[in-house]
């Protein structure tokens, strides 16, 4: 009974040490062309082999409009359809939203809730892809490992269709 009263508050202090944030930051560049479209743009992060191992999000046109459904552009995010958003139903709760206007988008998870869930131990990336109607195509990866031990700050930067692209993990 002494071990089980030592254990359980123990076990209560180690909980939240076991909560990691992350932080994403995706700036979406203010372009200067003839006919601009808000960017279709996808987040998630990618195992070593390739797979997907969490959706975090997709911005894509959600009304009919004149040029059709947004959901029939969505294979224009070429590496997220092949990787598995092509498996997608959308809506996707918690994922999928409305495209973003210029400038910077903020994304905030928790592991162990949706869409982050319990990442296992290991290297990932974190990428993200654009791609814009009449304009072009960018994908961008940040390396990263998981679970973090301390805080810490990784960015990378696009070149036209996406801006810098920061994650925040802090354990």
């Amino acid at each position: 009974m002494r071990r089980l009263l030592i254990s359980v508050p123990a076990v209560m202090l180690a909980a939240p040490a076991l909560a990691a944030d992350m932080n994403v930051t995706v700036t979406v560049p203010q372009l200067t062309v003839a006919e601009y479209h808000r960017p279709y743009v996808s987040v998630w992060i990618e195992r070593a082999d390739k797979t997907i191992a969490s959706q975090l999000a997709v911005w894509y046109a959600q009304k009919e409009s004149k040029e059709g459904a947004g959901t029939k552009w969505l294979p224009e995010l070429r590496l997220w359809w092949r990787h598995g958003g092509r498996d997608q139903q959308m809506p996707v709760d918690g994922v999928s939203g409305a495209t973003r206007p210029a400038g910077d988008q903020t994304l905030k998870f928790q592991s162990g809730k949706a869409p982050l869930g319990d990442l296992p131990a290991g290297k990932y990336d974190l990428v993200v892809e654009a791609a814009r109607e009449t304009g072009g195509r960018e994908v961008v990866h940040v390396p990263f490992e998981w679970p973090v031990t301390t805080a810490q700050h990784l960015d990378k930067s696009g070149s036209v269709e996406l801006g810098t692209v920061k994650l925040d993990l802090a354990p």
